[in-house]
């Protein structure tokens, strides 16, 4: 049966029993008519039940147990697989600690939702744009992620400001055009990953601005193995840019719609 909801917000989640029960209702409060789905990787510290919970306390929510911590890449893409195969258009990533604005989806869903002919296949919520910004985050994780965006567009020839951000609104069919079995990124990498393929099979990306916000309950996952992981990866794929082998389509950078 077809879901009443054509956009699913994917929250994957290992340990965050602190803050999942209110990232899903902040996501619920600012657009009603949506649905979650929660990927969790056997947290042990009971977040899957609590997401059980929810679930069959509203019908919106949803979730998704996968066996052991196997990383956001993998759990980004087995949401993507159910959710296109459930019949929603939009597929959204969002992180559990409650980092991305809730109340930025509806301007984020109305930018793809205005884009009638279909060219625009994503909408990343940016830090890095005029208007977006960051509260409460060490200078250290400022540079490495103003400094990982950096390296990744002068090595892929993007245009994109943030291209680590996980705040991001997907068109499915756009998703759909990927080839997921060949995304084998783990870690925050998958982000830019999935920045370069998009891109790729010829669709756009737009930039609109967040307020981005630490986390205030349980430990960041970010370690010195993802930044390893992305560095090296970018590289790779620099390389294989300057053979000819990854062309890459140009990417715009807009401000958020005005509802007022």
């Amino acid at each position: 049966m077809p879901p009443p909801s054509p956009a699913l917000v994917i929250i994957p989640t290992y340990n965050e029993r602190e803050n999942i029960a209110a990232a899903v209702e902040r996501v619920l409060d600012a657009v009603p008519d949506i649905h979650v789905l929660v990927v969790d990787d056997g947290s042990p510290d009971g977040t899957g039940e609590i997401a059980d919970r929810l679930a069959r306390d509203d019908a919106r929510v949803h979730v998704m147990h996968r066996n052991g911590k196997r990383g956001l890449g993998p759990a980004y893409i087995d949401a993507f697989r159910r959710g296109a195969d459930e019949g929603y258009d939009v597929l959204i990533e969002m992180d559990a600690d409650g980092s991305h604005p809730a109340e930025s989806l509806p301007t984020m869903l109305a930018v793809l939702d205005g884009d009638v002919g279909h060219r625009i296949g994503g909408v990343v919520g940016s830090r890095w744009v005029p208007g977006g910004s960051v509260v409460d985050w060490p200078w250290t994780r400022q540079f490495i992620s103003r400094g990982g965006s950096t390296y990744a567009r002068a090595m892929l020839g993007l245009k994109l400001r943030d291209v680590t951000s996980g705040y991001r609104v997907y068109r499915a069919e756009a998703v759909q055009r990927i080839d997921l079995d060949q995304v084998d990124s783990t870690g925050y990498c998958f982000q830019i990953d999935m920045s370069r393929r998009i891109l790729g099979a010829g669709y756009g990306l737009v930039e609109v601005p967040i307020t981005f916000r630490d986390r205030e309950f349980g430990d960041s996952k970010m370690n010195s193995s993802i930044v390893v992981e992305a560095m090296a990866k970018v590289t790779a794929w620099g390389v294989q840019r300057v053979l000819g082998r990854r062309p890459t389509q140009s990417v715009d950078s807009r401000p958020p719609l005005n509802h007022g």
